[in-house]
């Protein structure tokens, strides 16, 4: 079974241009050489060349309280090489973003703490939904105008849902990136598979794995990396010796 880990947050206002750096490695981030691909797609006409335009719309132009992206994280199979990884990450982006403005970064680093290469994508999306109105960066993120939706910006893809409604949208998408990530294994010839379900579910007994990410490991001592190692293979053991896999 490979690694899993699908992440989705909201982001914040004032938060979108550093966002961006950070997933396109540029500015103070430009340093770190992990940056494989970046794609963006389904943007308005104003945006159409320059993604960080629309990006920066959103942030001056979306309601106070309002996010003006979700910001999504991917772990990719380590097993496809990295012109494979590029190609899920699109597939992705077809059923994470569908119709919506997106962008995406993939990432290769090198900060596993059990020394394999960990690619990720990381996806900014926009919930303002196309519905072939031009409108100006501006209006665009108005409030959308039910009765004249010429006049409003666009409409939502999240707005209306409740708490619970949000969180089966979650879980649907987990299993649907699972879904995704096994069809690119198996077009490549891997028997490894993804699975989207807790522990609990899948009848294992061990606590789940923390998802530290790279920055988090960079900061860690030798002695709390080996720990962490030996906990991780000690828990996957005890799974295959309960299992008997």
């Amino acid at each position: 079974m490979s690694h899993y880990h699908f992440e989705i947050k909201s982001g914040t206002r004032g938060s979108t241009a550093e966002h961006v750096a950070y997933i396109t490695r540029k500015g103070s981030h430009a340093k770190r050489e992990d940056l494989i691909a970046t794609e963006h797609g389904n943007m308005p006409e104003w945006a159409k060349d320059d993604p960080e335009i629309f990006w920066k719309a959103s942030d001056k132009y979306e309601r106070k309280n309002a996010s003006p992206y979700r910001d999504i994280t991917i772990s990719l199979p380590n097993a496809l090489i990295p012109e494979q990884n590029v190609e899920l990450a699109r597939d992705l982006m077809k059923v994470v973003a569908g119709s919506k403005p997106f962008q995406f970064a993939v990432h290769i680093s090198d900060s596993s703490l059990e020394g394999e290469s960990n690619p990720h994508v990381h996806a900014m999306i926009s919930d303002r939904m196309p519905d072939g109105i031009e409108r100006a960066p501006e209006q665009t993120f108005r409030r959308h105008d039910p009765i004249h939706p010429q006049r409003g910006g666009r409409k939502k893809g999240s707005g209306g849902l409740n708490r619970m409604q949000m969180r089966d949208h979650v879980l649907s998408s987990r299993k649907i990136v699972a879904d995704t990530i096994n069809a690119a294994l198996e077009k490549h010839g891997h028997d490894l598979r993804v699975d989207h379900r807790s522990l609990r579910e899948q009848g294992k007994q061990r606590e789940p794995e923390r998802y530290l990410g790279p920055a988090r490991i960079r900061t860690m001592s030798d002695v709390q990396k080996k720990k962490h190692v030996s906990e991780r293979i000690f828990g996957r053991r005890a799974d295959r010796k309960r299992t008997g896999t």
